[in-house]
């Protein structure tokens, strides 16, 4: 349980300290100083947004699918345990 909680209070503050972090290919970049010299600087903060959210989704998915494969072999190996034997 102490485990559990250690790691849910690690990922909470992960996720509320973050550093931000501006990436952007050569093609974004060119197209976000054309619209900043035309004066329209709120499209530059929706792309970074975007690019942040598809580099996360892999990542995030695979950490889900991780934990309930951890969950369910942990589930099978209780099931082999009979009164302290192992079977």
């Amino acid at each position: 349980m102490k485990s559990i909680i250690k790691t849910l209070l690690f990922l909470m503050s992960f996720i509320a300290i973050q550093a931000p972090v501006y990436a952007q290919c050569a093609m974004c970049r060119a197209s976000i100083e054309n619209n900043v010299s035309n004066g329209e600087t709120s499209i530059g903060a929706g792309l970074n947004m975007g690019i942040l959210y598809l580099f996360a989704m892999p990542y995030l998915i695979a950490a889900f699918i991780g934990y309930f494969w951890y969950r369910n072999a942990k589930k099978r190996k209780s099931k082999f345990i009979f009164h302290g034997e192992k079977y």
